[in-house]
């Protein structure tokens, strides 16, 4: 019993030495929380794995399916449909991105000139969650409407393109009116 102690008493010192360095460096940043390659994705409306939960299901992306335009042997409506929604996506996503940015700014800002109170830190959090929520639901709705634009057997395809396991569903439901 006193080796287990001892030893549990061991890993939380070696871990504690290395949570000091994990976030050294990081104080130099222009917005503590958020990473330049972070900044640069959100500005350039990149999906940062925030439709994972859609691509990894079987809802391919308007982006990849163009790039894989030839090999799913998509029509040219298709592709014009596609390259609508990508557009859509894109713009959708910039714009979220940057005010994503400019609220992870004003609550850096706020603890670096130590004026943050309970009331102002939930009212900022609220805000960043709920624009990080946009963000991410408008990545995902771009993948929904994708489905509704390719076939059953187009999707099969994509997801056997994108490497993902042969159980990887293929979705055969498309929105009433659309396919």
């Amino acid at each position: 019993m006193r080796a287990a102690v001892a030893l549990a008493g061991l890993l939380m010192l070696s871990t504690a030495g290395n949570a000091e360095q994990h976030y050294a460096g990081m104080e130099t940043r222009g917005i503590k929380s958020l990473s330049d390659q972070q900044i640069a994705d959100l500005r350039a409306g990149r999906g940062m794995g925030l439709a994972l939960a859609a691509e990894l299901n079987g809802y391919p992306g308007p982006m990849h399916a163009i790039q894989l335009k030839d090999k799913l042997e998509l029509t040219a409506a298709q592709v014009g449909k596609l390259q609508g929604l990508f557009s859509a996506m894109k713009a959708e996503a910039i714009a979220t991105g940057k005010l994503l940015i400019e609220q992870e700014r004003e609550l850096n800002e706020a603890f670096a000139k130590q004026t943050v109170t309970l009331a102002s830190l939930e009212a900022m959090t609220q805000k960043i969650g709920a624009t990080h929520a946009a963000l991410r639901a408008g990545h995902l709705k771009y993948h929904v409407a994708t489905l509704a634009i390719l076939t059953p057997d187009q999707v099969k395809r994509y997801n056997e393109l994108r490497g993902y396991a042969t159980n990887a569903p293929a979705r055969h439901h498309h929105p009433a009116g659309r396919h």
